[in-house]
């Protein structure tokens, strides 16, 4: 069989287009699952999950997570998980749709509507991928700022030489790439768990922040950080993402074997994410025991976090911590949103260029806006440039959810892993719970 045209268990009459070309064709079916027992061929797919999960940490999210917990505790815990329950299930339909179709999300959407159609779902996830490398932009060069005295406007310019980091790393094989973004993650972990322990929160209060009160629903300010923190959370960029890199595993062919894929991957995926709520869950512990404790309740400047770490936790390494667990964040997104760029343009209009190329023109469009802004206001005008980036994202995200999961619900499209009747109704409620609030979000942000 000709290795660049992958079979599907879909029947292609499902689809208007005969896919040809697989997702990130330099890596697709580059890491091999050998025969031998469960664990060594489940070892197999522990990665792009990673991947996946640092859309949930990045740097978009921190000001939502800081400002829900400086104001209100431990409250909003209960919406951090609810909001990684929803993308589990999200990511696991990707993963789905992959393996069943052999297409990524972009392929999938290019390949059963009409081109006009194709054509401005492409547009709109262009724009998503353009807001979530602002956030990147913004978020690493708020870091180094924070770490090493880099001004702002240098720190925008400086995010553009990663382009040859992800470069190198790209050559050496797809597990390089999975082993820095993993590297880092623990990099992140580890400062995070040192602030906790610092901050000693009150672990009664913690449990309890995990269960949802009324009070979420009938305090309208605490409403719009929880419905702030769910609207960070699912990113449409991590679901072009997924479908894609899923698809570096030859699993082979046969049903048996992607059922199997199936399992693992969606095993990776929702192990991987719920480490993404614990870096989350984190932020916000962090921010309920260190500012909510001592009265500081308006606190959502990542600067100004920053700032107050040391004289409140009693603790010269504290700001130190969080600098780093910020630039590692952002540097993590700048990989994943590379690929997730080259997903899009590739799969919805099949135009290839080098990663490299790809990289310097998002990077480029990124960062433009936000040397201006920086230039012109300073720290307070990247923290609503970075708010902004939030709503973009939000308006773009029912153009993908909705899709994913009609695609994932056709068994002419599906064949034989065509989602299950309750999966799709999750699903469904899911997507119409997301697509409602993120609606909410857009719209309080026009009528401010």
């Amino acid at each position: 069989m000709d290795a660049q045209r992958p079979s599907s268990l879909a029947s292609d009459s499902g689809w208007r287009r005969e896919r040809l070309v697989p997702p990130l064709p330099e890596v697709s079916r580059s890491i091999a699952v050998r025969p031998g027992s469960k664990w060594r061929r489940a070892a197999a797919f522990l990665g792009p999950g990673y991947l996946v999960a640092v859309g949930y940490m990045d740097p978009g999210n921190w000001a939502t997570s800081l400002a829900g917990g400086s104001k209100y505790g431990y409250a909003l815990l209960s919406v951090a998980l609810i909001s990684n329950i929803m993308a589990i299930l999200l990511q696991a339909l990707c993963a789905r749709l992959a393996i069943a179709s052999g297409r990524d999300l972009a392929q999938a959407c290019h390949d059963a509507y009409p081109k006009p159609v194709s054509w401005v779902l492409w547009a709109l996830a262009e724009l998503a991928i353009c807001a979530t490398d602002l956030a990147e932009v913004i978020g690493t060069a708020i870091g180094l700022n924070l770490l090493f005295g880099l001004p702002l406007e240098a720190g925008v310019v400086v995010t553009a030489l990663d382009v040859f980091l992800i470069l190198y790393l790209q050559n050496l094989g797809f597990r390089w790439v999975e082993a820095f973004v993993i590297a880092l993650l623990g990099v992140i972990a580890l400062c995070f768990g040192i602030q906790i322990a610092l901050a000693d929160p009150e672990w009664g209060g913690v449990l309890r922040g995990f269960v949802p009160t009324t009070d979420i629903v009938t305090n309208p300010d605490m409403l719009y950080l929880a419905l702030g923190i769910l609207g960070a959370t699912v990113m449409p960029h991590n679901l072009y993402l997924h479908s894609g890199i899923v698809q570096t595993r030859a699993y082979g062919d046969s049903l048996p074997e992607k059922r199997e894929a199936l399992r693992y991957a969606t095993l990776d995926s929702t192990i991987a994410l719920m480490f993404a709520l614990t870096i989350n869950a984190s932020l916000l512990i962090l921010a309920a025991a260190a500012f909510h404790k001592t009265g500081r309740t308006e606190i959502a400047e990542i600067g100004e976090a920053h700032t107050l770490l040391e004289p409140l936790l009693g603790a010269a390494i504290a700001p130190t911590l969080f600098g780093i667990a910020l630039l590692c964040c952002g540097l993590n997104s700048t990989v994943t949103a590379t690929m997730a760029g080259q997903i899009v343009m590739e799969g919805f209009i099949d135009f290839r260029m080098p990663p490299w190329l790809r990289r310097l023109i998002t990077r480029g469009i990124a960062i433009v806006p936000a040397a201006a802004v920086t230039i012109a206001y300073g720290e307070s005008g990247t923290a609503r440039l970075l708010i902004l980036s939030q709503v973009v994202l939000s308006l773009q995200l029912p153009f993908a959810v909705i899709p994913l999961v009609a695609f994932t619900a056709s068994r002419r499209k599906m064949g034989a892993l065509v989602a299950p009747r309750w999966l799709t109704a999750v699903s469904v409620l899911i997507a119409a719970v997301i697509v409602v609030l993120n609606m909410k979000l857009l719209v309080d942000f026009v009528l401010e």
